[in-house]
């Protein structure tokens, strides 16, 4: 945070002409420095909830940008797809993340709406995450979410591998966890959301858009990222999901762990 601050007063102090924001913490950050400057944000789960606009259809203030929330219900039902009989889902999370809370929360409350128990495990390092996944296995769940959470994704490629071996899926809000080896990602591809990002950039700095009347950007989530390799690793047939992915008019990217996207 204090690091944030500094650069932030640099950014004002420097009568930057724009600045861009990722993640919930940089861009409370520099908000609060300035309601001159325009500031773009980007990775942000929750931006009213956050103080940074008043509505993402009308923000109000010097703030706008894209919105990387995730859309729990339709990751709830991809887990009730594959596991029609789940008795008990974990939630891995970070709770030093602001953007996990509010999905974290949606999810809890669709799985006691469905008589599905969960068990709830958090880490703020690697090392944690590790320690909170060992715990979620020795407790028995049959699916692991994770939604946009930073801290999680950063520790995937460490986890992965154990929980491969005890065959749980790990369900998660974006394609880069599927790249690190989770079974699949699906709400938040994030070379649209920096494409898109990039846009309003241009619209704010040539066209001359104000970002208090620039909505904030929710991008839709038209297809899951599935690692083929952890796929097959947890014994589900590529086939079979694919087709069930049609089912519900999602498509389908197929990676592989640390691969390149392109």
């Amino acid at each position: 945070s204090s690091a944030l601050l500094t650069i932030s007063q640099r950014f004002v102090g420097d009568d930057c002409d724009l600045v861009l924001a990722i993640g919930t913490g940089a861009a409370q950050s520099i908000a609060s420095q300035t309601s001159e400057i325009p500031v773009l944000i980007t990775a942000v789960t929750d931006p009213v909830d956050a103080g940074l606009v008043q509505s993402s259809e009308a923000p109000g203030t010097n703030v706008t940008g894209t919105n990387d929330m995730n859309p729990i219900r339709e990751q709830m039902e991809l887990i009730r797809e594959f596991l029609p009989d789940v008795q008990t889902v974990g939630l891995l999370y970070s709770k030093s993340e602001d953007s996990s809370k509010k999905p974290i929360e949606e999810a809890k409350a669709f799985l006691d709406a469905s008589g599905i128990s969960y068990v709830e495990k958090t880490g703020t390092n690697t090392d944690e995450v590790n320690s909170a996944v060992d715990a979620l296995i020795s407790a028995g769940v049959e699916a692991i979410f994770t939604p946009t959470d930073n801290t999680v994704m950063q520790a995937e490629l460490s986890i992965f591998e154990k929980l491969n071996e005890a065959k749980i899926p790990h369900y998660t809000g974006a394609n880069s966890f599927a790249l690190n080896g989770a079974f699949f990602g699906y709400g938040v591809d994030y070379d649209d959301l920096g494409a898109e990002t990039a846009d309003m950039v241009v619209d704010l700095l040539v066209n001359g858009a104000d970002p208090a009347t620039t909505p904030v950007v929710i991008l839709a989530h038209e297809a899951a990222t599935i690692n083929t390799e952890t796929c097959e690793a947890i014994g589900l047939s590529l086939d079979d999901v694919k087709a069930a992915f049609a089912t519900l008019g999602i498509g389908v990217v197929e990676i592989t762990t640390a691969q390149s996207f392109s």
